[in-house]
């Protein structure tokens, strides 16, 4: 990634730094995580800019501005990247749907950026040099029809559609061009409703689909899922990876970064529906066992529906740290973190790496031998790798996937081992 630096632009009245509203001239850069691309005003202050690509000369329009930096939108293209292509979506434009960040990059391009910001943000919040290089998912399709699960947002007039970028704002997007077929046929924009959000649903595997209306925002019933070989039960409102090929992609990922031996111990933190314990408990067999943890009450019930066949993998509910605090199994060898976007957080790291067995804290010995650390975002990825070294322990490994193309989401599976 490029240093934000021997930036041209323009500065508001009276030499002030430009405001909400003023338009800047400026040359991009480098790319910044969120879909930005950074650029400097006259006056050194950073501008991020949206619907830009590096190496452009645009016209921006700031929609936001501090002391030390400005948010903006590229309104027009002076100089335009070879990378640049007509967005497959009109809504993919300033002042539109906030969904899609890269739609005017092509894909090849989309995933070289990704790749700048993960190498960045591993630089900057972790100290560790590393480059990787973005995988496309299987089954890809241009970047277009991949998404399972949709959040459309109701606007005054009963339309629903997909907030603008930072906004309440509704856009009425009709049939949004990366959700999946499945979703596209529920028509949802194509009512009015009297609710505040409509979210759909859908299993490609088995072409089920399930729209959650809020209020009241309850959903029952489960959707058959595909991966790793076999069926996985995942409830409506439970997580799931929302590219088709994700899941599988990400559970052979997981695999080949802890090298499962029959007879090991496993930890699989922030379970969901057990896709991860499903693929370990098959590999270290009935004289091993995995320990499967998560909060959520509804995936912690999919998850023990879907190891009912190996009772050598147990499903624990309740917050991942206080349930490794109490321990009570065998030390682990090997584990996966999958947590949500806020990351794993320092207290699970540093209780997983401190384990108590029988009850008993044992701070000075160590058995567990491999991390896979499963994140869609880089920069606390990053932080929580920096956690992971001040107790010892290294980046060994490295693989980013697209599964989330058009945005500014990535899928990364980080290899720790200790020193």
């Amino acid at each position: 990634m490029e240093s934000v630096t021997g930036i041209a632009g323009r500065r508001g009245r009276a030499g002030q730094p430009s405001g909400a509203g003023e338009v800047l001239e400026l040359t991009l850069s480098g790319v910044a995580q969120g879909g930005w691309c950074v650029a400097r005003d006259t006056g050194g202050r950073v501008v991020f800019v949206r619907h830009a690509l590096p190496g452009e000369r645009v016209r921006a329009r700031v929609t936001d501005a501090t002391a030390t930096f400005a948010r903006a939108d590229a309104i027009e293209v002076l100089q335009a990247s070879p990378d640049r292509v007509e967005p497959r979506c009109a809504h993919a434009r300033p002042g539109g749907c906030g969904g899609c960040d890269w739609q005017h990059a092509d894909l090849a391009a989309q995933r070289r950026l990704k790749s700048e910001v993960i190498r960045d943000q591993l630089r900057r919040i972790a100290g560790v040099e590393r480059d990787v290089t973005v995988e496309p998912v299987p089954g890809d399709d241009e970047g277009l029809g991949w998404r399972t699960r949709v959040r459309f947002s109701v606007g005054p007039d009963g339309t629903a559609g997909l907030l603008a970028h930072r906004s309440h704002d509704v856009i009425a997007v009709g049939n949004c061009p990366i959700a999946h077929p499945l979703i596209s046929e529920a028509d949802v924009t194509g009512r009015r409703w009297e609710a505040r959000s409509v979210e759909v649903v859908v299993s490609p595997a088995s072409g089920e689909r399930t729209v959650i209306v809020t209020p009241p925002g309850t959903a029952s019933g489960h959707l058959r899922q595909q991966a790793a070989g076999r069926s996985w039960r995942v409830s409506a409102e439970a997580f799931w990876q929302v590219h088709p090929g994700a899941a599988d992609t990400l559970a052979g990922a997981v695999l080949d970064t802890l090298r499962p031996q029959p007879g090991d111990v496993a930890l699989d933190l922030f379970c969901g529906a057990g896709l991860f314990a499903g693929a370990l408990a098959a590999q270290v067999g009935p004289g091993g066992a995995v320990i499967a943890v998560d909060a959520d009450r509804a995936a912690v019930r999919d998850a023990r529906h879907n190891l009912r066949g190996t009772p050598w993998a147990r499903v624990y509910a309740g917050d991942v740290a206080r349930v490794l605090a109490r321990g009570g199994w065998p030390q682990p060898g090997i584990a996966v973190l999958d947590p949500p976007r806020p990351g794993a957080s320092r207290r699970v790291i540093e209780r997983l790496l401190t384990p108590r067995v029988a009850g008993r804290r044992r701070p000075g010995r160590r058995s567990l031998r491999r991390v896979a650390y499963v994140s869609c975002d880089p920069a606390t990825l990053a932080r929580d790798i920096a956690v992971f070294a001040e107790h010892g322990w290294r980046l060994a490994g490295l693989r980013a996937f697209d599964a989330f193309p058009m945005t500014h989401h990535v899928e990364c599976v980080a290899a720790l081992t200790p020193e």
